[in-house]
């Protein structure tokens, strides 16, 4: 949650979905893992990303948090020009 709220607080993020706690089973170094998380979904503009990720590995425990972006292909206008606005700001545009 204090990433979600970091994520707001700064406008690098629109929305912030804080998914149910799950279990994943990896492979890490050298063994078989399996770890509860809690995924997040971060809704933003592509020309955010760098500070998102800046942000997850400054406060994630994690040696290597799972990021990825999922490009925006298409969406409802309304809700994306929102995304737009929740993100921009003089010191962020």
């Amino acid at each position: 949650m204090s990433l979600a709220q970091k994520l707001i607080d700064e406008r690098v993020a629109a929305c912030v979905n804080v998914l149910a706690e799950c279990t994943s089973v990896y492979h890490w170094q050298g063994k078989n893992e399996s770890t509860a998380e809690v995924p997040v979904l971060v809704k933003t503009l592509a020309r955010h990303y760098g500070r998102v990720e800046e942000l997850i590995t400054s406060l994630h425990p994690y040696e290597l948090p799972e990021i990825i972006a999922v490009p925006i292909s298409n969406g409802l206008p309304a809700y994306l020009d929102w995304i737009a606005g929740e993100t921009s700001t003089p010191d962020n545009n």
